[in-house]
């Protein structure tokens, strides 16, 4: 019998749904349905450009944040962008999201060029010795080995050093194996799965250094593998981080039995969904903005003018103006339109302005011109507001 069945019994690779509750499988089924809407919106590629650099950015920063790493949002998306230099004494915080950055460039490439995405122990090692790549560490720390020192985490005892690297086998094959998901219920499962993931390596704590990191690269590779866009794979690490107590609370009581593991689950899927539906919201703005585009392409059919293409372009520069333009600063909103009010008087500018109201594209406020991005609202369809 092995020392881990005496002191870590909740560690039996065994996971009873009989015991979930209603609310646990809504939550799963939401969460595939969501998850099935931000794979199959299709985006204009500087778009989905952007939104991968955002939610990479976010994703690399949570997991290494939550071992408390300082850096801002800014600064890491700075040094995905190969612009953020860093003073020595900080270095070591770049190197520390250079990891995690490269270490999901290497799963996405993975999950996407092999046909089977199994989850195998050399490939957790690995993943572990990137993540701990070029930082400072103890010396009883090996970088991808299996620990051979008891660890203490708060005040959780990690499995024993000893049977770390069974347990590692053992997982690999209870992940492989023991998920079989329904016919078009694959999302849900995966998203299952990864989260247990998550929780067991956490439980067996096999590295010295690095496992939480370690785990979440592994949820991350198991929400590719069961195809979950790369912009959503990064948000339940998002999550974790921005609950941070929360998460380790959670991840205390995991263990505890009667279910508590479920819970740890939920807990998970409910911060999930509610990035899931701030991913939607964006994306059905930029939508929305696609198509108004259009629509002002539609208004100005038929109209060839060198005027009307001035105000055409005047009108789409508009759409990408958060807040209203001051009326003055209307010539300078664009290169493009700086160069097209070069030669014309401020009469010009009025009379395009006037133009474009007339035709209900802007509206004047007290602080200037605003396109009117409301229009869209129209073109939806009409649903019953509840209180």
């Amino acid at each position: 019998m092995r020392t881990y069945t005496r002191t870590h019994s909740w560690i039996s690779f065994e996971l009873d749904l009989r015991e979930a509750s209603h609310r646990l499988w809504l939550l799963l089924g939401e969460a595939q349905s969501k998850v099935s809407h931000v794979a199959g919106v299709p985006l204009l590629p500087s778009v989905q450009n952007q939104l991968y650099q955002l939610y990479l950015a976010k994703g690399v920063l949570a997991t290494t944040a939550i071992e408390g790493n300082t850096l801002t949002e800014e600064e890491v998306l700075k040094r995905i962008e190969g612009k953020l230099e860093l003073p020595p004494s900080k270095e070591y915080l770049g190197k520390e999201i250079d990891n995690i950055v490269q270490a999901c460039r290497e799963i996405a490439e993975r999950v996407i060029q092999t046909e089977t995405a199994l989850m195998k122990v050399d490939t957790i090692k690995h993943y572990n010795r990137v993540v701990l790549d070029g930082l400072p560490i103890s010396e009883e720390v090996i970088p991808g080995e299996i620990r051979s020192h008891s660890v203490v985490v708060g005040a959780y005892r990690s499995a024993p050093a000893k049977d770390c690297g069974y347990l590692l086998e053992r997982l690999c094959s209870w992940l492989n194996e023991s998920f079989p998901a329904p016919s078009g219920y694959e999302i849900a499962f995966g998203i299952l799965k990864a989260v247990v993931a998550h929780l067991y390596l956490a439980w067996i704590h096999p590295f010295g250094d690095g496992n939480g990191r370690t785990a979440r690269l592994m949820e991350f590779h198991i929400l590719l593998s069961a195809g979950v866009p790369a912009t959503a794979a990064h948000l339940l690490s998002n999550h974790y981080n921005q609950t941070r107590a929360n998460y380790y609370r959670q991840l205390d009581t995991a263990h505890r039995g009667h279910g508590k593991e479920l819970e740890f689950i939920e807990y998970a899927l409910q911060g999930f969904i509610d990035a899931l539906r701030e991913q939607i919201d964006m994306i059905k703005a930029q939508q929305l903005t696609v198509h108004l585009i259009n629509y002002i392409h539609d208004q100005f059919r038929g109209k060839d003018s060198p005027a009307h293409g001035r105000r055409r372009r005047l009108a789409i520069a508009l759409v990408s103006q958060e807040d209203p333009i001051p009326v003055a600063a209307v010539r300078r909103i664009t290169p493009r339109m700086a160069e097209a009010y070069a030669a014309k008087t401020d009469k010009t500018v009025k009379r395009d302005i006037s133009f474009l109201e007339q035709q209900g594209l802007i509206q004047r406020t007290s602080r200037g011109i605003r396109i009117r991005s409301e229009i869209m609202l129209a073109y939806l369809p009409p649903v019953r507001q509840v209180e």
